[in-house]
C-alpha cells in the first residue's frame, strides 16, 4: 500500500475530485447540510411500510414458512410414532400395511414441504425483488429531483452506491428475513416443546445454554454491524475513484498517469479491504459460536441421553426423537445467522437510503404555484442578490436589469464575477438570496419548475450528451418532434453535414457523453438540441466556445435567426461571439457598469473596450 507521504495521495485525499454536475457552478460549495436522522422506531416503521402493496404475498410467503417448520416437527413425531409402536406392528396381523401408511405420511409431508420450500424460495425472491426495484426507482427519481446545490456537495460514486450496492442487499433482506425469523422461531420453539413433553430434564439442560448462546450472538453482531457501516463507506469511495478516473481517462492518459491513478485506487481499494477483513473477523467469531452451540447441543443429548436410558428414565425411542429435534433445532441456528448476515447487509443499507430520500430539494415548486404558459419572455432582475449557502461571499449584489420580450442581450465581463450564475437564477437552477426573478411580470417562484423550464432552453459551456443515437439526444428535450424539426434544428446549428457524414446518420451512436464525437461536433448538437426545444427564453453560455472559426461564424449566423421573436440572453469571453447584439451588458464586481450596443461601448472607450483592445493583442 503507497505510504500516505505520496504527494500525490495527500491531493487525493485532501482535495477529492469530484464530477461536475452543475456548468453553472463558480463558487465554492458550503458544508453539506447534516441529514435527517430519524429514530431506529422510524427506520423500522418505514422498513415494514414497503411490504403493504404485497400484504398477500407476504401472508402466502410466511404461511408456507409456517408449514415448512411444521412439517420438520413433524417428521420426528412420525419416527418416534413407528419407533415406540414397533413391537406391537410387528405382532399384528399385517405389520407392513401401518409401517407403510406411516411412511405414506411421512412421504406426504415430505412433499408438502418441497413445495413449501420452493414457494418461499421462488416468489419469496420476486417479492424482495419487487421491493428492491420500488426502492431503487424511488432513489433515482428523488435524486432526479435534488437542486443544483446537493450535487456541489454530494460525489457521485457515493450516490451509485446507494442506488445500487444497497438496494440489492435490501432486496435479500426483504425476502429472507420474514421467512428465516418465521421459521427459526417456530422451529425452535416448536423443538423445544417436543423435547419438553419426551423428557423436561434433558430440556432444561438445553435450555440453559440458550442465554449463553444469545449473549455470544448479540455481542458479535453488533461487531458486524459496526464493520458493515464501515465497509459500506469504504466501497462507495471505490465506486467514486472508479467513476472518477474511468469518467476522465483521457485526461488520464493524456498526463501518462495511469500509475498514479493506479495508486490512487489501491488506496481506496486496500481501506475496503480493511473494513472486510474486520467485518469477516467478526463474522468468523459468530459462526463459530452459533456452530459450536450446536454440536454442543449434540453432543449434552447423546451423553445424559444416555445416562437417562441407562437409568431406564428414558426409552430409546424418545433418545432417537431427542436426537432427531435436536437436528431440527441447528436449522434455526443457522437461518438466524443467516438473517444476521442479511440484517447487516441490508438495514444499513435501508438507513442510507432513508437519508438520502429525506433530503429535501432546495428548490420545488411553492403552493398553487401555476403553469407559466406560452411566456413573451420579458425578464426582470429586482435587486438580486445571490451567495452560495449562508457563509459564502455574495456573487450578486442587488442587481436590476430589465430585458426587453425578444431582445438579444449579451453578458460579458470577467471570470468569476457571476455571469453564469445570474443566467441560472433565470429558470431557478439556484433560488436567489434576495430580491425577485421575474418573467413578463411574474415571480419564477410562483410558477411550476417544469413549465419554467420548458420555457428556457439551456445551452452550457460544459458539453453534455447521453449515449444513444445523434436523434435521440436532439430529441431530448422534445421527445414528440418530427424527423423534418429535427433535421431543420440540426442544419441551423451547423450539424446536419457532420451527422450525415456518420456511418448511420442520425442513427449513429455516439458513445457514452458522445466521445465518439469532436468538441465542435458534440458543441453543435447541444445547440441543435436546443433548437428542437424551441423554447421562449434562451441561455447561452459560452456555447461557441469550442467551435473552430468557420463553425462559429455559421452557428452565430443561426443564432442570429434563430434569436428572432425569442428572448436571447448570451454569456461570452470571446466578445466577437456578440458584436451582433442588441444589447451589451458588462458585468463586473461592482454590478452592471455598461450597457449599450458594441458600436457605443466602443465609443465609450470603458471596461467593455478595454476587454476588447485585450483580446485583440491575444
Amino acid at each position: 500500500m503507497p505510504s500516505s507521504a505520496d504527494p500525490a495521495l495527500r491531493d487525493a485525499d485532501a482535495r477529492p475530485r469530484r464530477l461536475r454536475l452543475n456548468p453553472f457552478r463558480r463558487a465554492a460549495a458550503p458544508a453539506e447540510k447534516p441529514l435527517n436522522h430519524r429514530r431506529p422506531f422510524d427506520h423500522a416503521r418505514r422498513f415494514l411500510s414497503y411490504y403493504a402493496p404485497h400484504k398477500w404475498l407476504l401472508a402466502a410467503d410466511i404461511a408456507s414458512a409456517v408449514l415448512v417448520s411444521a412439517t420438520a416437527l413433524l417428521l420426528p413425531l412420525a419416527a418416534n410414532l413407528v419407533t415406540r409402536r414397533l413391537g406391537d406392528l410387528a405382532a399384528g396381523p399385517d405389520p407392513l400395511r401401518p409401517i407403510l401408511m406411516i411412511g405414506a405420511a411421512m412421504l406426504g409431508l415430505l412433499a408438502l414441504q418441497v413445495v413449501c420450500v420452493f414457494f418461499v424460495d421462488y416468489q419469496g425472491h420476486v417479492m424482495g425483488a419487487k421491493i428492491e426495484a420500488r426502492i431503487r426507482k424511488q432513489l433515482f427519481e428523488h435524486c432526479a429531483r435534488l437542486s443544483f446545490g446537493f450535487y456541489d456537495k454530494e460525489r457521485t460514486g457515493q450516490l451509485m452506491s446507494r442506488i445500487t450496492n444497497d438496494s440489492f442487499w435490501l432486496g435479500e433482506l426483504y425476502h429472507h428475513g420474514p421467512e428465516d425469523l418465521a421459521i427459526a422461531l417456530l422451529k425452535f420453539l416448536g423443538a423445544l416443546t417436543i423435547l419438553a413433553f419426551i423428557d423436561p430434564v434433558l430440556t432444561l439442560a438445553i435450555a440453559v445454554l440458550v442465554p449463553f448462546a444469545t449473549a455470544y450472538a448479540l455481542t458479535f453482531n453488533a461487531h458486524m454491524s459496526k464493520a458493515m457501516q464501515a465497509s459500506r463507506e469504504r466501497i462507495a469511495a471505490v465506486n467514486e475513484r472508479v467513476e472518477d478516473s474511468l469518467a476522465g481517462i483521457r485526461v488520464v492518459q493524456s498526463f501518462a498517469n495511469e500509475a498514479l491513478e493506479t495508486r490512487r485506487f489501491d488506496v481506496e481499494n486496500a481501506r475496503f479491504l480493511d473494513s472486510r477483513r474486520d467485518g469477516y473477523r467478526s463474522e468468523a467469531w459468530f459462526s463459530v459460536g452459533t456452530t459450536t452451540f450446536a454440536e454442543l447441543v449434540t453432543v449434552l443429548v447423546i451423553v445424559l441421553g444416555a445416562v437417562r436410558v441407562v437409568t431406564a428414565d428414558l426409552t430409546v425411542a424418545d433418545m432417537l426423537t431427542f436426537l432427531l429435534c435436536v437436528a431440527v433445532l441447528v436449522d434455526p441456528v443457522n437461518r438466524l445467522a443467516n438473517f444476521v448476515r442479511l440484517w447487516q447487509e441490508g438495514y444499513s443499507g435501508f438507513v442510507r437510503a432513508m437519508e438520502l430520500l429525506d433530503v429535501a430539494p432546495d428548490i420545488v415548486d411553492r403552493p398553487g404555484a401555476r403553469d407559466l404558459g406560452s411566456p413573451r419572455g420579458a425578464i426582470r432582475f429586482e435587486r438580486v442578490s445571490f451567495r452560495y449557502g449562508p457563509d459564502g461571499p455574495p456573487v450578486l449584489s442587488a442587481l436590476s436589469l430589465s430585458i426587453a420580450p425578444g431582445e438579444f442581450v449579451a453578458l460579458v465581463g470577467p471570470s468569476g464575477v457571476g455571469k453564469s450564475t445570474l443566467a441560472a437564477l433565470i429558470p431557478r437552477f439556484y433560488e436567489a438570496t434576495s430580491g425577485r426573478v421575474l418573467i413578463d411580470d411574474v415571480d419564477v417562484r410562483d410558477v411550476t419548475l417544469a413549465s419554467l423550464r420548458r420555457a428556457v432552453g439551456v445551452v452550457q459551456q460544459d458539453v453534455y450528451l447521453f449515449a444513444g443515437s445523434v436523434a435521440e439526444n436532439l430529441r431530448y428535450g422534445r421527445p414528440e418532434a418530427s424527423d423534418a424539426e429535427v433535421i431543420a434544428a440540426a442544419k441551423a446549428a451547423h450539424a446536419h453535414d457532420f451527422i450525415l457524414g456518420l456511418p448511420q446518420g442520425y442513427d449513429s451512436d455516439i458513445g457514452q457523453r458522445g466521445v465518439k464525437l469532436s468538441g465542435g461536433q458534440k458543441q453543435r448538437l447541444t445547440i441543435a438540441r436546443a433548437f428542437v426545444k424551441d423554447p421562449a427564453i434562451l441561455i447561452f453560455d459560452e456555447a461557441t466556445s469550442a467551435l473552430d472559426t468557420a463553425s462559429e461564424r455559421a452557428v452565430q449566423q443561426a443564432l442570429l435567426a434563430l434569436t428572432r421573436g425569442r428572448t436571447t440572453l448570451v454569456i461570452a469571453h470571446r466578445l466577437s461571439t456578440v458584436r451582433h447584439a442588441d444589447r451589451i451588458l458588462v458585468l463586473t464586481e461592482d454590478g452592471i457598469v455598461e450597457e449599450g450596443t458594441h458600436d457605443a461601448l466602443m465609443a465609450r472607450d470603458g471596461v467593455y473596450a478595454g476587454l476588447h483592445r485585450v483580446q485583440g493583442r491575444i
